[in-house]
C-alpha cells in the first residue's frame, strides 16, 4: 500500500461514522473520490456515490457497494451526578467496553468520556459476568446533569471508541472501523484505477449508510440507481487466531488474500467470473460458505426490484466489532486490484442471468 493510500484509509478510520451519524465519513470518502469521477451524488440519508461513465454508449450499470457506517453507542440517561447511561448502536460488543475511552459527537464538538470500570481491589470478581448494555456508564468529568449539557451533550449524542489507527507491521494495521470503512477505501481506489483506464460498463461506487442495523442505506440506493451487476464489499472473519473453530467457522486466513462467497445472494455467474479473474490475474482467492444469509448490504442488493446479479468480495479481518480490529493491507491491495480487474471483464453486451 503506498502512502497515500493509507494516509486515505487512515483518514477515513479516524473519522466516527456511527450508524444513523454517518456524514462526517461521508464528506472524507467523498473529497477522495471527486477528481476520479465524473459525478459524485448521495441521497436523504446520507448514502454517497461517485459514478465514472463507460464506453458503451448507454452500457450497462455496476454497482460497487461498500458501507460507511460503524457500530458505537449513544447516550440514553443522564443522571443529576452526570454520570450518562448508553444503548448500543448495532452490534457493539459489551464484553470488552469498560475500561474505555469514548469520543462523543456533541453540539459542540467532540467530548471524550471514559467507561466506568469498578476497580478489581474493590468489585465482585467471583460472581462477575459480563455487564448488560445498561449497567454500562460514561464519566467526561462533569459533576452534574447541568455540567453535561454544557459540555453540548445530551440524550441522543452518538459516540465511538476513541481509538485512532496504528501500524503493527509492514502490511498490518489495527484500528476500530476497519468494519466496514476498510469498503470504502476499496471501492474508492477501485474506482480511481477504473478512472485511468475505463470500462465498458458504467460503474457507480456507493458508500451505503445503515448496514450494521439491516443494509438499509444499499436497499434504497440499489432501488434508485437500478443496477445491472454489484460487486458488494464487507470485511469477513479470519480465523487464524486462538480459539476458533475451523471446522465451526471455516478456514480463513489473515494475508491468504480476498475471499468470494458462494451461494444465497451470490450469483453462480459472477461467482465463477470472479474465480475466472483472479486466476488470470494471478490474484490469492478464499472462499467461504452461505447457506442463509450472508449478513451483508448484499443481501439488501440481490433481491431489489426484479432482482440484481450480485457478488460478495471480503477482505479477512481478526477481532471484529472491537476496538483493534486487525487487518492485512496486501489482502487489501490484492482486493481492489480484483475489483478493477472483474469490472473490466464486464463485456459491453454483456448480462448475467441463469439460463433454463
Amino acid at each position: 500500500m503506498t502512502t497515500d493510500a493509507q494516509s486515505f484509509l487512515f483518514d477515513l478510520l479516524d473519522t466516527p461514522s456511527p450508524t444513523g451519524f454517518e456524514a462526517r465519513g461521508q464528506r472524507v470518502w467523498a473529497e477522495y473520490v471527486r477528481p476520479h469521477a465524473d459525478a459524485v451524488d448521495s441521497d436523504a440519508y446520507g448514502t454517497a456515490w461517485a459514478t465514472l461513465e463507460g464506453t458503451a454508449p448507454d452500457g450497462p450499470r455496476v454497482l460497487l457497494d461498500a458501507h460507511v457506517d460503524e457500530i458505537g453507542f449513544m447516550v440514553r440517561h443522564i443522571t443529576d451526578e452526570g454520570i450518562l447511561y448508553v444503548n448500543r448502536i448495532g452490534g457493539s460488543d459489551r464484553a470488552i467496553a469498560r475500561g474505555l475511552r469514548v469520543r462523543i459527537l456533541g453540539d459542540d464538538g467532540p467530548v471524550t468520556g471514559v467507561v466506568g470500570n469498578t476497580a478489581i481491589h474493590i468489585r465482585d470478581t467471583k460472581n462477575e459476568k459480563v455487564p448488560k448494555v445498561h449497567e454500562l456508564f460514561i464519566d467526561i468529568g462533569a459533576s452534574t446533569k447541568e455540567d453535561v449539557h454544557e459540555r453540548g451533550v445530551r440524550v441522543g449524542h452518538p459516540m465511538v471508541f476513541d481509538v485512532g489507527p496504528t501500524t503493527l507491521t509492514d502490511s498490518r494495521i489495527t484500528a476500530r472501523a476497519i468494519d466496514n470503512r476498510l469498503g470504502g477505501f476499496i471501492i474508492a481506489r477501485a474506482l480511481a484505477q477504473l478512472a485511468e483506464r475505463r470500462p465498458a460498463w458504467e460503474v457507480v461506487a456507493a458508500n451505503s449508510v445503515q448496514e450494521e442495523i439491516g443494509g438499509h442505506g444499499a436497499k434504497m440506493v440499489t432501488h434508485r440507481l437500478a443496477p445491472d451487476a454489484a460487486i458488494a464489499f464487507d470485511v469477513t472473519h479470519a480465523t487464524d487466531s486462538p480459539g476458533i473453530s475451523s471446522s465451526k467457522h471455516g478456514d480463513v486466513q489473515l494475508g491468504g488474500g480476498p475471499t468470494v462467497t458462494h451461494g444465497t445472494s451470490n450469483h453462480p455467474h459472477l461467482v465463477e467470473r470472479v474465480m475466472e479473474v483472479a486466476a488470470a490475474e494471478g490474484i490469492p482467492l478464499q472462499h467461504e460458505p452461505s447457506s442463509r444469509r450472508t449478513g451483508t448490504d448484499t443481501d439488501s442488493i440481490f433481491k431489489t426490484r426484479s432482482g440484481v446479479p450480485s457478488v460478495l468480495l471480503s477482505v479477512p479481518l481478526r477481532y471484529m466489532h472491537s476496538p483493534v480490529e486487525v487487518v492485512d493491507t496486501t489482502d487489501v491491495d490484492h482486493c481492489v486490484e480484483l475489483y478493477a480487474a472483474l469490472v473490466r471483464s464486464f463485456e459491453a453486451e454483456e448480462e448475467f442471468g441463469v439460463q433454463i
